[in-house]
């Protein structure tokens, strides 16, 4: 059989107005800003109006740790939106922005796929409303400031060994990682070693996240740390006088885009933050709209649930004042045998053993989430070399855990496609809740740290390198021990270890430095080899992306 490629299906899509879409919502014309027929800005006007009615019910999709497989995330968080407003649900949704990184390099669109996918799925991935140039702007905004402080006299003493702010980009490109600037003489700037970080990665993009309104943006804004003077003093945006112009160049992209799905369905797309390196998820702004203007409201977390969920349970909803109704878990019956030991190659053909020897790893998931007192339901995303014996297999597994799996279609039926599920995950929402954090926030930073890794990720210990415990010292000195943590770690494992499938146990995680994110109120344990700038592979998807004369784009996922 031939399908169609998920930008065929976006394309022959025909969408509504989006003052249309808004309008299911209740959300009047006047309170949109328009980019185009198919996109708008909600508008502070907005919240102003809903900001004291109920919250609906908030729904959290995760999933097992990726594989080549595939899993299906954000393509079950659209299709789950869809399946509930299919039975007569007000539901809306809230997603994260795809970074320009990953869109050319090895993953491609991240707009949902097949019949549960986000519109326009084209400039959802590319540019969309401006908010990625914004961010980026605005954070090299903050690194042109402090050098030129530094080139016109150094008032403020900065100490250009102790500069802790590297530019940003959003593209993969690995040679960017470590560079020299200021080469070429006296009034070229001070020569120093530095570096880009994805924009992604940016403590401005969690900042714009985890804000409440422009006021908190830019109060945020002006406690990011950039560097430290000759006699160990931080010096901060605020120091600058940077974070004034800086939340001038935020003050639209704060603002929640709204756009819709395949089926109509009002979506948010919001924010952009990777699970891996940064907080990863959708801005705090976009998740309040939603919560007030439907009954039923689904967001997503990056990757896995021991990275984007757990961040998304210990810090956005810490700092948000959010408790979930629910959370869902999605798996692949061919990812978990990949997490088996079996080749991408080997996947379409029924083999138990192999189920047997990866399905720990979704069941790690599910006692995590359980963990935090919260009901949880399976997602069985369908594909064709399915079988019964295999499904029933994760049902039984997963029933010792008291967790239902649903097997959904919404890849290729849309939200028919994910009625079942839509029905667990009512009858979950309305199942004792009892959601607590992980850890207190008055422990200590390596306390908060441990307690993560033992208890989230497996680990028997951690190890501390001594330029880790010199970060966790200093940020002790600094008085920011109660912050939270934001753990940097690969995404392919729930170890340090991106080879280590399943569920490992017995390793050491190790923490080889952390930085400091006194803006957005978290600490960054850097973890194993993981990187905050991205490299391309050996073929990009940009190599397949193409537009004709006409600007119909094509090779995009």
């Amino acid at each position: 059989m031939t399908y169609k490629t998920d930008i065929e299906i976006a394309q022959e899509t025909v969408m509504e107005p989006i003052s249309k879409v808004a309008a299911y919502l209740g959300i009047a014309d006047d309170e949109l800003e328009h980019y185009g027929k198919y996109k708008a800005k909600v508008t502070h006007e907005l919240w102003d109006r809903i900001k004291d009615g109920p919250d609906g019910h908030l729904i959290l999709v995760t999933a097992v740790t990726p594989t080549p497989a595939g899993e299906g995330k954000t393509t079950t968080s659209v299709g789950l939106a869809q399946a509930l407003a299919h039975i007569g649900k007000k539901v809306t949704l809230a997603l994260r922005e795809p970074s320009l990184g990953p869109v050319f390099g090895i993953k491609g669109g991240a707009a949902g796929g097949g019949y549960s996918q986000v519109v326009p799925m084209e400039d959802i991935n590319i540019h969309f409303t401006g908010d990625f140039h914004a961010i980026t702007s605005a954070h090299n905004l903050l690194a042109a400031m402090l050098d030129n402080s530094i080139q016109q006299g150094n008032p403020l003493g900065v100490d250009s060994r102790r500069i802790v702010l590297r530019r940003a980009l959003d593209m993969n490109d690995r040679s960017l990682r470590k560079i020299v600037i200021g080469l070429g003489g006296k009034t070229e700037g001070i020569p120093r070693e530095d570096g880009f970080d994805i924009t992604v990665a940016s403590e401005v993009m969690a900042i714009l996240c985890l804000s409440r309104d422009l006021d908190d943006l830019k109060g945020r804004l002006a406690e990011i740390i950039v560097a430290y003077t000759y006699d160990g003093k931080p010096v901060r945006a605020r120091d600058l006088e940077a974070h004034g112009a800086m939340a001038m160049l935020l003050k639209d992209a704060i603002k929640p885009n709204l756009v819709q799905t395949i089926e109509h369905v009002p979506a948010f797309v919001h924010g952009g933050p990777f699970a891996n390196i940064a907080h990863g998820c959708n801005s705090i702004m976009a998740t309040k709209y939603g919560l007030k203007l439907a009954d039923y409201f689904i967001t997503e977390a990056g990757f896995a649930a021991d990275l984007g969920a757990e961040k998304f349970l210990d810090i956005k909803c810490r700092l948000a004042g959010l408790k979930p109704s629910a959370v869902v878990i999605v798996a692949t019956i061919r990812a978990l045998k990949m997490h088996g030991g079996l080749h991408k190659n080997d996947l379409a053909t029924q083999n138990l053993k192999a189920l047997e020897a990866g399905i720990p790893n979704l069941e790690k998931h599910v006692e995590n989430i359980l963990s935090y007192g919260l009901p949880v339901v399976v997602a069985l995303n369908a594909f064709p070399t399915d079988t019964d014996e295999e499904l029933g297999f994760i049902v039984e597994k997963c029933a010792k855990l008291g967790v239902s799996v649903v097997r959904s279609d919404i890849w290729a039926k849309g939200g028919v496609g994910g009625i079942e599920l839509a029905e667990a995950v009512i009858a979950a929402c309305d199942a004792p809740n009892t959601f607590h954090y992980l850890y207190e926030e008055d422990a200590s930073p390596a306390d908060k740290i441990t307690t993560i890794a033992t208890k989230i990720y497996g680990a028997q210990d951690v190890n501390f390198t001594p330029k880790a415990m010199s970060d966790l010292k200093l940020i002790h000195e600094l008085g920011y021990d109660d912050l939270l943590i934001c753990m940097a770690k690969t995404q392919s494992s729930l170890s340090d270890d991106p080879n280590a499938k399943g569920r490992p146990e017995g390793f050491t995680l190790t923490v080889r430095e952390v930085r400091l994110s006194a803006g957005a109120g978290f600490i960054i344990p850097i973890t194993g080899a993981i990187m905050t700038m991205p490299g391309l592979p050996k073929r990009p998807a940009a190599c397949d992306i193409d537009v004709d004369g006409n600007g119909r784009v094509s090779g995009l996922f």
